[in-house]
Parts: C-alpha cells; structure tokens; sequence
C-alpha cells in the first residue's frame, strides 16, 4: 500500500506540474526591457512590397507580411516575437517603411518613429541608393549619420536595430540563368545598376564594393550610440535561396523570404541569442 500511495503522489507531482506549467509566463529574455512601441523604418523590404501573387503591386505595401512589424501568422516577425515574449502585454506598431524610399527619407522616417513614441526601432535602407543612381558614398554617410544623430536627439533612450543591406550580387547570381526572371529585370528595369543583362559584370562588381561601403557607413554610424545594435552583416552574408525572392518581381523577398530575414535580424537583435 505505501509504495502505491508514493506512486500516486509522484504522478500527482508531474501532472501538477504540466497543469501549472501552463499558467507560467513566458521567460524573460535577456537584453534590455522589452518595448512597448516599435517602429520600422526603410522601403520597399520592409514595406513588404510584392511578397507574393496575393499581392502584386510594385508601388504597394502589404505591412502585415513586414520581417519587422508583420502581424501575419506566416511571418514570425519582431513584433508577433516580441508579443510572445510579453504574454498578455499589448505592443503597439507601426510602419513607416516607403516603397521607393532611400538614405533621403531615413531621417524624416525615423523622426516619424521618434514621435510615435517607439522604444525599439528596426532600420533597413540602402537598396535604393544602389539600384538607383547610385547616392555618391559621401552623400550616404552624410544622410546616414544626419539621421542617426536627430533620432537619438529626440529618443535618447530609443534602441535602434540597424540590418545590412542584402547582397545584391548574389540575388543576381542564383536568378539571373532564370528566363523569367530575365524578362521580369529587363522589362520592368529592374535595379537597373545591378539585374538587368545589359548591365557588365564590372559594373556589378562595383555596385557590391560600394554596398560594402554602404554597409561599413551603416556600421560606423549605429556604433557611435550605445543603444544602436548592428547586425554584422547578418543579412549582407546571408546566402539566401530562391525560395525566400518574390516569384512575382524576383527581387523583393517572398513570405519565405520575409521570414527568413525576420529569423536572421531577429538572431542579431538586442534580444536574439
């Protein structure tokens, strides 16, 4: 009788156990408090332009699939990671992201952000300043650095999240014996500087050494903050498939591809291990 009684009180234990581990709050993640206002500032990534045949529009925006503030389920963006982290706790959005934007519109995005009261801040700008153009290497640091330092003038104690530009070569180099993808670049011209075949390979190894360079300004002028966190280049050296670029525009990135990068960033983020 007494090792039935101890028997049934060990398995009273674990069920206790798995009912209350129910009613547990999620862990705290390490890194700082988690925010209750996010925002996202870039362009047409980020905006979530063309992820898919559900939403053609070359100008549009379709923020619920965005890897930064998506409330979609298919994409487990840095807000629905953030919402699971804070349980029950609301956290409020928004994207300021613009199909088209460049390092011009960086410092009016981020006061933007700035006013809506954001703790935590994603960036990701810069393909346009290759694609069209290019901005002159000056020019982008000086934009660059002009709006990191009125962000921070206006929300000290904000926490900006800075993503690499992605590698440009590389969408090219896995697309570009695609015919369809060809005809898509060529007709539609698009990111002339870099995906269309009348475009030299000495051309496109000069617009991926100045992305390097754009991505080194990037670096240099998040590290001038504390609370500004740099992805090292997560996304730039991520060899992204076929899969996660847009089957309408092979160029943006899919709802895969949206995903991926939400993974990525959010394993470089303040809060990824």
């Amino acid at each position: 009788m007494a090792r039935r009684l101890v028997r049934l009180s060990v398995v009273a234990v674990l069920l206790g156990g798995f009912v209350l581990a129910g009613c547990v709050p999620p862990p705290t993640p390490s890194g700082p408090p988690l925010p209750d206002r996010i925002a996202a500032v870039g362009d047409s990534i980020t905006a979530a332009t063309d992820v898919g045949w559900c939403c053609v529009d070359p100008q549009g925006s379709h923020p619920q699939y965005s890897w930064s503030t998506g409330t979609s389920l298919v994409v487990n963006s840095h807000l629905r990671r953030i919402d699971a982290l804070n349980g029950a706790k609301t956290v409020a959005a928004l994207n300021a992201a613009d199909p088209g934007a460049d390092s011009s519109d960086l410092q009016a995005q981020l006061l933007e952000a700035s006013t809506f009261g954001a703790q935590y801040v994603t960036v990701l700008m810069g393909g346009n300043d290759l694609c069209w153009g290019p901005t002159p290497t000056e020019q982008f640091r000086q934009r660059v650095t002009a709006a990191f330092d009125a962000f921070f003038a206006a929300s000290p104690d904000a926490r900006l999240f800075v993503a690499s530009v992605p590698n440009l070569y590389h969408l090219w180099s896995i697309e570009h014996d695609d015919p369809w993808s060809q005809l898509i670049w060529n007709l539609f011209n698009v990111c002339p500087t870099m995906l269309p075949s009348n475009v030299s390979d000495q051309q496109r190894q000069s617009i991926l050494a100045l992305e390097v360079q754009f991505n080194d300004i990037l670096a240099s002028a998040c590290a001038k903050y504390t609370n500004c966190r740099w992805d090292r280049n997560t996304v730039f050296n991520y060899q992204f498939t076929t899969s996660d670029i847009s089957p309408v525009d092979h160029y943006h990135p899919s709802m895969q591809g949206q995903n991926t990068l939400a993974a990525i960033t959010w394993s470089a983020s303040f809060w990824g291990s």
